[in-house]
C-alpha cells in the first residue's frame, strides 16, 4: 500500500475548484461567499479508509498501454479481472461486504433505519428509561402492511419515516420512471394510516390496543415533522384523539410494559400541549400520575408542570371574566402566590435529583475552532450569531443522556410560564401602574435570565456535542443508545426536545437580541438538517411574553372598572328603547358596540404582530394559541 498524502478534509466544492476550504460546519464560508450550495464533509471514516481500487486499475491499465507489452497487458488485465470478481463475490474485506451492497437497499428500508436510529431511544441497563422504544416489540407483531384495516401503526410509521429521511437528506426523487418521490410516499402512507386508524376507532375493542394508540402518536409526530398548513391543528387533533384513547383504556393499561409507556409518552405530549394552549389537563393532574411512574424523578417534574398547566387555565379563565372588585383582587394575589410557590417547588426538585443528573459544564469565550475569525473576515454579525454551535461567549452544559436533558428542559419551561404567569397577576392588581415597577417583575426578570441562560447553554449537547467532546479527548460521557446507529451523531430526537424550550426561549421579553438571533439559528438548522420542519413555523412567531399576555388581558378586561355597579347598570340599558328617532341604538347600546369593534380591531393587530405578519394560517394558528385569543 502507497502513502498518497494526508486526505483533505474540506468540502467536496473547495477540492473542485482547488481552494482551501475553511471547513466550517455545516456549511464552509468559501461556498456561502460565493453563493454556491456547499456539498458538506467527508465521514471519517471515509478520509482514514480510502478505496483506491479504482485508481491503481487506471494506473495499471495506464502503464500497460505505455510499456506496450502484452505480458504487462496481460497481468493488468488480470489483475483488473481478478478485483471486478472480488466485488461481485463474497469478499474477505469488511468494507467491500457491507458498503457496496448498501447503496442498492430500498429506499423504504432506509427510511425504516433511518428513523429508527434518529428517534427511537433505548434505555440502558439499570439506567433512565428510553423514548418510543414501544414501538419495535409493537411493529413485530403488526398484522402485515397488505391487510389495510389492520395495519395502521405500520403506515403510519412508514409515513414518519419516509417524511424524516425526505426532510433530512432532501431525497426528493424516487427510483427514476413513474416512481413515486418521497414526499409523495410518505403522504400516501400517513393516508393509508387516517384510513385504517379510523377504521379501528370504529370497533370498540381495537381502538383500544397498544397499536391504534401508538398509531394516533406517530400520526402527531408526522404533522410536526412535515408541518404544512394545517399542521399545527391536526397535531392538536391527534392529541387530542390520543387524550380519548387513554381515558377509554382506563387503569388497566399501565399493567404492561408497553401501556405504561404509551401512558408515558401521551402525558409528555399532554403538557406541551395543555402548556402552549392554556387549557387545563383533561381528567386533573392525579390522574395522570397515579400508578404512572417509570422514573421518580421524571414523574415529579411532570406532576409540576401538570399543576402548572392547571394553573394557568385557572388564571385565563379568571382573566378573561374577572372585574375588579375586591373579591377578584384576593383571587388573583392568591393564584400570583400559588405561582410563587410552585417555582419554589421545581427549584426545590432541581436541588434534589441524584449526581448521575447533574450536567457539566465547559466555558468557551468563542465557539471552538472559530476564534472570532468570522467576525474579522466581515461577516455580518447577525450571520455570524445564528450560525455559530455555541452561543458567543456562553457555556456549554454536558448531560450523561439526552432524555435526562430533556427532563431538565421541560422544568425550566416550566418556570418560565410560571413566571409569566406572576408578572400577569401583578400587572392586573397594580394597574394602571406600569407593572415593570413591582417587586415581582423584577424577581422574575433574574430568574428568567438565569433560565434562558441555562437552555442555551443545553442546545450545543443536544445537537452534537458529543462527537465535539470526542475529537477533544473528552469520550467519557455516557451518551444516549438508539435502537440503531451511530450514537455520537446528531439524532432528529435531539431536535424534536428542543423545539419546545427553544420556543419558549425565543418568546420572552427577558431574551436579549443576541439570544434571540442565535436562537433562530438553532431552530433554523433543526428545521433543515434535523427535518424537524414544524421548527420553520416557530421561526415565523413574534411573540412576546408575558408582555403580549397582560396586553391581552387587558383587551378582555371589562370596561368602565371603576364603579362596582356599572356592569348592572351596563346590562339594564342594553334592552333600552332609543332615545331619538332614526336611531337603531340607545347612547350605551352605541358606546358598547364601538368598545367591541376597537377590542376585535386590537386583538386583530395582536395576533397580526405575533405572528409576525405571516400569512401562514399554522403560524397564525399558533399565535393565537399561546396567547388564547
Amino acid at each position: 500500500m502507497v502513502y498518497s498524502g494526508k486526505p483533505s478534509r474540506g468540502c467536496q466544492m473547495c477540492r473542485t475548484r482547488r481552494i482551501k476550504c475553511d471547513e466550517t460546519k455545516p456549511t464552509c464560508q468559501q461556498c456561502a461567499k460565493s453563493r454556491r450550495q456547499c456539498p458538506g464533509y467527508k465521514e471519517e471514516f471515509d478520509l482514514v479508509f480510502r478505496n483506491e481500487t479504482g485508481a491503481t486499475e487506471r494506473r495499471a491499465s495506464k502503464a500497460g498501454a505505455s510499456a506496450g507489452k502484452s505480458s504487462s497487458r496481460k497481468k493488468t488485465n488480470t489483475a483488473v479481472s481478478t478485483a471486478s470478481k472480488n466485488k461481485n463475490s463474497n469478499s474477505s474485506s469488511p468494507f467491500e461486504g457491507t458498503i457496496i451492497p448498501a447503496l442498492q437497499v430500498p429506499t423504504e428500508r432506509q427510511a425504516t433505519c433511518h428513523f429508527v436510529s434518529n428517534f427511537v431511544l433505548v434505555p440502558r441497563q439499570g439506567s433512565t428509561r428510553g423514548y418510543m422504544d414501544f414501538l419495535i416489540p409493537l411493529l413485530k407483531t403488526e398484522t402485515p402492511a397488505s391487510n389495510e384495516t389492520s395495519s395502521h401503526l405500520q403506515h403510519a410509521f412508514n409515513a414518519c419515516a419516509l417524511a424524516s429521511l425526505a426532510n433530512k437528506v432532501g431525497v426528493n426523487s424516487g427510483g427514476g420512471g413513474k416512481e413515486l418521490k418521497l414526499p409523495e410516499k410518505a403522504y400516501a402512507e400517513y393516508t393509508r394510516a387516517l384510513r385504517a386508524t379510523n377504521a379501528a376507532l370504529r370497533d370498540p375493542e381495537a381502538s383500544k390496543t397498544d397499536g391504534v394508540l401508538a398509531a394516533v402518536l406517530m400520526l402527531g409526530m408526522f404533522e410536526n415533522i412535515t408541518a404544512k398548513q394545517i399542521g399545527d391543528l391536526a397535531w392538536n387533533t391527534h392529541i387530542e384523539g390520543a387524550i380519548q384513547i387513554v381515558k377509554a383504556r382506563g387503569r388497566k393499561q399501565l399493567r404492561t410494559r408497553v401501556g405504561l409507556q404509551l401512558f408515558i409518552a401521551v402525558r409528555t405530549q399532554v403538557i406541551i400541549h395543555c402548556l402552549s394552549s392554556g387549557k387545563p389537563p383533561p381528567m386533573g393532574v392525579d390522574w395522570w400520575l397515579r400508578d404512572a411512574v417509570s422514573d421518580t424523578h421524571a414523574a415529579e417534574c411532570q406532576r409540576l408542570n401538570l399543576q402548572t398547566c392547571e394553573l394557568r387555565a385557572e388564571i385565563t379563565h379568571l382573566m378573561e371574566s374577572a372585574t375588579r372588585t375586591p373579591d377578584n383582587l384576593d383571587k388573583m394575589v392568591d393564584l400570583m402566590r400559588r405561582a410563587q410557590g410552585l417555582d419554589h417547588a421545581v427549584t426545590e426538585w432541581m436541588a434534589s435529583v441524584p449526581e448521575n443528573w447533574h450536567w457539566r459544564t465547559k466555558y468557551f469565550p468563542e465557539p471552538p475552532g472559530d476564534s472570532g475569525s468570522k467576525q474579522r473576515r466581515g461577516v455580518p454579525r447577525e450571520d455570524y450569531i445564528t450560525t455559530v454551535e455555541v452561543f458567543p461567549g456562553g457555556r456549554v452544559d454536558l448531560y450523561s443522556d439526552l432524555w435526562i436533558a430533556s427532563v431538565w428542559n421541560l422544568a425550566r419551561t416550566a418556570r418560565l410560564v410560571l413566571m409569566s404567569i406572576t408578572v400577569r397577576c401583578a400587572a392586573w392588581i397594580c394597574s394602571p401602574v406600569d407593572y415593570r415597577t413591582t417587586l415581582e417583575y423584577a424577581t422574575a426578570s433574574r430568574a428568567c435570565v438565569e433560565v434562558i441562560s441555562d437552555i442555551i447553554a443545553s442546545v450545543p449537547y443536544h445537537l452534537g456535542w458529543q462527537e465535539w467532546e470526542q475529537r477533544m479527548g473528552h469520550d467519557d460521557l455516557s451518551t444516549s443508545e438508539f435502537a440503531c446507529g451511530q450514537n455520537d451523531s446528531i439524532k432528529g430526537l435531539a431536535g424534536y426536545f428542543l423545539t419546545w424550550p427553544l420556543a419558549c426561549v425565543m418568546a420572552q421579553d427577558y431574551t436579549t437580541d443576541n439570544q434571540r438571533l442565535w436562537v433562530r439559528g438553532r431552530l433554523k438548522r433543526i428545521g433543515d438538517e434535523l427535518g424537524i420542519r414544524y421548527a420553520h413555523i416557530l421561526l415565523q412567531l413574534q411573540i412576546r411574553l408575558p408582555s403580549m399576555l397582560i396586553r391581552r388581558d387587558g383587551l378582555v378586561a371589562q370596561p368602565y372598572p371603576q364603579a362596582d355597579n356599572f356592569a348592572k347598570m351596563l346590562t339594564s340599558a342594553r334592552h333600552a328603547p332609543p332615545v331619538a328617532a332614526g336611531y337603531a341604538l340607545n347612547p350605551l347600546q352605541q358606546r358598547e358596540a364601538m368598545l367591541k369593534e376597537k377590542f376585535e380591531q386590537s386583538r386583530d393587530e395582536l395576533l397580526d404582530k405575533a405572528a409576525g405578519g405571516a400569512t401562514n394560517e399554522s403560524v397564525k394558528s399558533v399565535a393565537k394559541k399561546w396567547l388564547s385569543v
